[in-house]
């Protein structure tokens, strides 16, 4: 399955020792320009006390996205977390969110992203 923005796949992210890691979703966000093949992506968890208001995704398993995305239980899409990883490390795709979830995501990164460019120029 070729990948796109907006499907939930596997890394396996090694802890902190960097011994072998537990396999764990993300969100893919973007592929990233130039010519390897490298993805932005943003980690999921099932631990909803992690949230920080206004800014995370909940996904539950009442929203009509839910059971597309692969995700097997109400989930938090912990979008300031966020990695590059070689296409090679994502581990199939388990689902894909909605585009109307994605579009909001991307859209709270580049405005966070935007603000910070603001403060800046203003600073």
């Amino acid at each position: 399955m070729k990948l796109k923005p907006g499907h939930v796949s596997l890394v396996r992210f090694p802890p902190t020792n960097l011994v072998e890691g537990k396999y764990r979703p993300v969100l893919l966000l973007a592929r990233m320009p130039g010519p390897f093949s490298d993805w932005l992506v943003c980690a999921i968890t099932s631990q909803l006390r992690h949230a920080v208001a206004n800014w995370d995704e909940e996904i539950k398993e009442v929203d009509d996205d839910f059971e597309s995305s692969g995700l097997k239980q109400h989930s938090l899409i912990r979008i300031g977390k966020l990695a590059t990883v070689e296409e090679g490390m994502l581990e199939g795709v388990l689902g894909e969110i909605s585009a109307h979830r994605l579009a909001t995501i991307l859209s709270k990164i580049a405005d966070c992203l935007e603000r910070q460019v603001a403060g800046r120029e203003n600073g």
